[in-house]
């Protein structure tokens, strides 16, 4: 599977991933700022983007919603927990960071898989950064948002929970493959060398 990744974005400095389909339709995992980059993007490879996946509902990975979906007609998927996120800036703590927001209305659920033009996505819950916080599996990568990061794991102090972030990464191991993972933020990596390596993952070391 093709995968083109769109790093550093915004203050926060997000990542988000195109995902073509034999059809030259794309699927978009995130939607961080900006629209106008993501657009250019997708443009310079001649995709029409048809549905946005969000991991969680975190201020600095949906800001961009309004202005893709209003080009593109697109369809946006999150979970039913993180769902309110996306229209309460309090909730998706863009009153916290001070950031601007836009509400967006009219998101689906995510079910446990979602698919286009034969392309398939398979979400699995990865509550801790946040309740609702999810990951998506295909092709031998996953798209892990805020739960995994090469040497690091999400921030679990803005209503998270770092037990169940821990949990939701051994769940991530527990599929038995050395999975790329393109996280949230910073640079892809692999499940074996997150293992190994993330300081953030030693005592799972010790229980797996």
């Amino acid at each position: 599977m093709t995968v083109y990744p769109i790093t550093d974005l915004g203050d926060f400095g997000a990542d988000c991933y195109i995902i073509p389909t034999p059809e030259n339709n794309a699927v978009l995992i995130d939607a961080p700022c900006s629209a106008e980059i993501i657009s250019k993007k997708l443009d310079s490879l001649g995709l029409n983007l048809k549905k946005i996946l969000l991991t969680h509902g975190h201020c600095d990975h949906i800001e961009a919603l309004g202005g893709l979906s209003e080009k593109y007609g697109c369809e946006v998927y999150i979970s039913a927990e993180d769902s309110a996120m996306l229209t309460d800036p309090r909730l998706c703590l863009a009153s916290y960071f001070g950031t601007d927001f836009t509400p967006f209305y009219g998101a689906k659920p995510l079910g446990s898989e979602v698919v286009l033009d034969g392309v398939a996505l398979k979400v699995i819950p990865t509550p801790g950064h946040s309740a609702g916080s999810v990951c998506y599996l295909a092709d031998g990568c996953i798209f892990t948002g805020d739960t995994l990061f090469a040497g690091s794991v999400g921030r679990t102090d803005l209503g998270g929970s770092f037990s169940e972030l821990m949990n939701s990464v051994a769940k991530l191991i527990r599929l038995g493959k050395n999975y790329v993972i393109y996280p949230g933020h910073g640079g892809a990596s692999d499940l074996d060398a997150e293992l190994m390596y993330n300081p953030y993952l030693e005592e799972l070391r010790r229980r797996l």
